[in-house]
């Protein structure tokens, strides 16, 4: 079953087309992958889909439902949730504290939250917070100001913040960007393991050695437009995507 559809999708800067009629179609429960060079319209796409950006043409559909131009906010409360290739924490909070302002419902009492003055609903929100640092094998630094943590740790606090959201789709843009390759395979196979459980994944990524082992499906896109996709041996093989992507990226 499609959670996330495109349908001619166009975007427009200063009369130049960012995005050129884009179609992508995303299976639930996948991990799916965009690649393409600088500038080839990817961010664009996912600012779009979220609606950090307003599409000019086309439609955008989750779960069938026409969310086109929608404000983030209320695309967020769908069940979408994206991250930044540049981690944004609140960074004089602690990791704790980052994961607990990023829950939907939180509600007026955050403050008694942050506080630790917890009523019933603060305690099991805490409870939750603390079983995804566990997941995410951070709960050891769970009181330690983000602006204290590395490059890889912060990553993993921006997908700890979106998991407090119980995403249905959630859409990172570089998740393993600058950071050592054993934390890059780790982060990844905490995002098989967020599959596993439901989460529908859209990520982009260059790191094309480490990343392509572990995805369902590859878009590949160039000048605004999807010019291949399909599984990593039909990508790998396609002369257009060696031309465009992999001869651009070499």
């Amino acid at each position: 079953m499609k959670i996330l559809k495109t349908q001619n999708l166009s975007k427009f800067f200063d009369g130049l087309r960012a995005l050129d009629r884009v179609n992508i179609s995303i299976d639930k429960k996948t991990l799916t992958l965009i690649i393409g060079p600088n500038g080839s319209g990817k961010t664009t796409l996912i600012n779009v889909i979220s609606g950090f950006y307003k599409a000019d043409e086309g439609r955008v559909f989750f779960e069938d439902m026409d969310i086109t131009n929608k404000p983030p906010n209320k695309i967020y409360e769908l069940g979408i949730v994206r991250t930044f290739q540049i981690p944004q924490p609140l960074k004089k909070l602690t990791v704790l504290e980052n994961l607990l302002i990023a829950e939907r419902n939180i509600g007026e009492s955050i403050k008694d939250c942050l506080g630790f003055k917890w009523l019933k609903q603060e305690e099991e929100l805490v409870e939750r917070a603390f079983e995804i640092l566990e997941f995410l094998n951070i709960d050891d630094l769970w009181n330690r100001e983000a602006y204290k943590l590395s490059g890889g740790q912060l990553k993993l606090v921006e997908i700890g913040r979106a998991l407090m959201t119980n995403p249905k789709l959630m859409i990172m843009d570089e998740p393993v960007a600058g950071i050592a390759p054993a934390l890059a395979h780790s982060i990844l196979e905490k995002l098989l393991e967020l599959k596993e459980r439901g989460i529908t994944l859209l990520i982009i990524e260059h790191r094309l050695d480490i990343v392509l082992q572990y995805v369902d499906y590859i878009y590949v896109m160039a000048n605004g437009r999807v010019i291949a996709e399909g599984v990593e041996e039909e990508i790998l093989s396609n002369p257009e995507v060696v031309e465009v992507y992999l001869g651009a990226e070499g």
